[in-house]
């Protein structure tokens, strides 16, 4: 099924190798700016007037709005596919998030993405989360393929004092903020996005493109919700935008996209001003979908499709991305290519003439031909977990997606975001508001001769519709049995065919698919919490514990230092 695909991939190929001229003999400048937990609806170019983000629109409209992008449903698994180019069950990343106190990390056996594009003439750069390892120092970014790393280490910290208190242990709250491996308070009192795409427009900047390009993936805090005691955090003049946003959980949440969306912005304006950006290519997207309700609940919103994050359903899943590059055959146009996050790895390989060796066993497909030439109808499965210890099944094929088990007793099973009523006044003018970006200016004077733009019909065409309802639709209730859905006539998974296809061969064949995923996947890497991590022992840092231990940094026994907390506690009292 996906030989014709593999014959097309390296027709193109050679097509685009003919026709290069020596400008794009160039190595691009590769930009990655990657959210955290934003809902997929809450980008304005899917049709959402409830706030608006116009850079990110600006980069859509004049670039691929990446229609079906697909991620894993939480942090460490996207992260992980992104970084290796494979799925999760095939590198042990399967099951829930690394959490700060656990001593695991993405294996040490995985080539990374920073790794392959270093050995291959570029300056390698992570501005913001890393969230895949930090027990040991060899866990962590500057020692997995990046040059230069500045951020934190796990899995969020607060927006302004860089801390991150675990909730449920008795650990100290500890500050995660680090310049390469020096840990770094100089920017506490900062708003982290501001932080991030400060150090990204000083590293855009000084950068020298003629010695080497660049790898930039600025992986921001935004807008993940903060520690619990103040989970929801933005500037105040950032805030007052949104007066018209009675709730005020989600005029946090509007306020903090609007600055995620500035900083896009403050990005592409300074890859134009250095002369960088014609010889870039520029993606964004988000890590997983949007936390509606539950744990770190934020009000993302990822209407209208079932689910959030950390969840098997679309709403998890399925990424509001975008990408552009002045090679592109067409700018402006709605790409139709199911993508997975996993395929960023070899297509970016492809584009910047890397050949990556087959050793790698990637489970991402190239796809930058088919991006070039707007090519979308590839066939191809997406796994999009087998997790044994929920358990759930997620996986698609083609138009099929097969639902198995769920995650969190069903909790996230629902249709859980609606668009209310409440609009963002610029949304009355909202095409002169795009057009008026920097970015649309910027990215406009690149276009060449290329056809105008219509906002209108690509903001039609990016908005997701679900199908009508028929009387003869059947639930799917995941805990009761397996689920089916044509994803072609039913994005929004409202319609369970299994009935219909339960006797079937391509249920069969599916089934043993599946099976043989299972038998080959690599047994998940977690291990449970170690209370030596505690920051409280490293001078109120979280650090890589196991080998500040194995040098002699806290030579307490670990009984007595908890003897210690519960005495000092005690104390307190009395």
């Amino acid at each position: 099924m996906r030989t014709p695909f593999r014959l097309l991939t390296l027709i193109l190929a050679l097509t685009i190798t003919n026709g290069q001229d020596d400008d794009e003999d160039r190595k691009p400048n590769i930009i990655i700016i990657m959210a955290d937990d934003l809902g997929f609806d809450d980008v304005s170019f899917r049709g959402s007037n409830r706030f608006l983000t116009p850079n990110i629109d600006a980069l859509a409209y004049n670039g691929v709005i990446i229609n079906q992008l697909y991620t894993p449903a939480m942090c460490t698994p996207s992260r992980a596919a992104l970084l290796t180019g494979k799925y999760p069950i095939n590198t042990g990343m399967q099951q829930y998030v690394i959490v700060n106190d656990q001593p695991w990390g993405l294996p040490l056996n995985e080539t990374t993405i920073a790794q392959i594009f270093r050995e291959n003439g570029y300056h390698t750069n992570l501005l913001g989360k890393w969230h895949l390892g930090m027990s040991q120092r060899n866990f962590t970014p500057t020692e997995r393929g990046f040059d230069h790393h500045l951020g934190y280490l796990g899995a969020y910290v607060d927006y302004y004092d860089q801390t991150y208190k675990q909730n449920g242990k008795p650990y100290a709250r500890g500050h995660d903020f680090r310049n390469d491996l020096k840990v770094s308070h100089n920017l506490m009192g900062h708003y982290m996005t501001d932080v991030l795409t400060d150090a990204a427009v000083q590293l855009i900047e000084s950068h020298n493109a003629t010695a080497q390009p660049l790898f930039l993936l600025l992986s921001h805090l935004a807008p993940h919700a903060a520690n619990v005691d103040d989970p929801m955090q933005a500037p105040t003049e950032e805030l007052s935008q949104f007066e018209y946003i009675t709730n005020m959980t989600e005029r946090y949440y509007a306020a903090m996209v609007s600055r995620l969306d500035k900083s896009v912005g403050r990005v592409i304006d300074a890859l134009a001003r250095q002369q960088l950006l014609e010889q870039s290519i520029v993606l964004f997207l988000s890590d997983n979908g949007g936390p509606t309700v539950g744990e770190h609940s934020t009000t993302a919103s990822n209407y209208p499709l079932r689910g959030q994050k950390h969840s098997p359903w679309e709403g998890g899943l399925r990424s509001s991305a975008a990408i552009w590059s002045k090679r592109f055959s067409r700018l402006g146009r709605v790409w139709k290519q199911r993508f997975y996050i996993g395929d960023i790895l070899p297509t970016l390989a492809e584009a910047a003439g890397i050949q990556l060796k087959d050793s790698l066993q990637l489970d991402g497909l190239n796809l930058w031909p088919a991006l070039m030439y707007d090519y979308g109808s590839v066939e191809r499965e997406i796994v999009h977990n087998i997790d044994e210890s929920v358990p759930y099944v997620s996986y698609v094929d083609g138009r099929w997606k097969i639902v198995n088990g769920t995650t969190n007793n069903g909790e996230y099973d629902g249709w859980l975001s609606v668009r209310r009523n409440e609009s963002d006044p610029r949304a009355d003018h909202y095409e002169e508001l795009i057009r008026n970006t920097s970015v649309w200016q910027q990215l406009e004077l690149l276009r060449g001769d290329l056809p105008s733009i219509n906002i209108t019909s690509l903001r039609e065409e990016a908005t997701v519709k679900c199908r009508q309802p028929d009387p003869d639709d059947r639930p799917c209730l995941p805990l009761e049995g397996p689920c089916i859905f044509d994803m072609d006539e039913d994005p929004c998974e409202q319609n369970n065919i299994y009935e219909k296809l339960r006797d079937g061969r391509l249920l069969a064949d599916y089934l043993a698919r599946l099976e043989k995923i299972r038998k080959n996947a690599r047994p998940p890497g977690n291990k449970p919490a170690d209370p030596n991590c505690d920051p409280r022992y490293y001078h109120n840092e979280w650090t890589w514990w196991q080998d500040e231990r194995s040098t002699g940094v806290s030579l307490l026994p670990t009984i007595f230092q908890y003897f210690l907390v519960i005495l000092s506690g005690l104390c307190l009292v009395y």
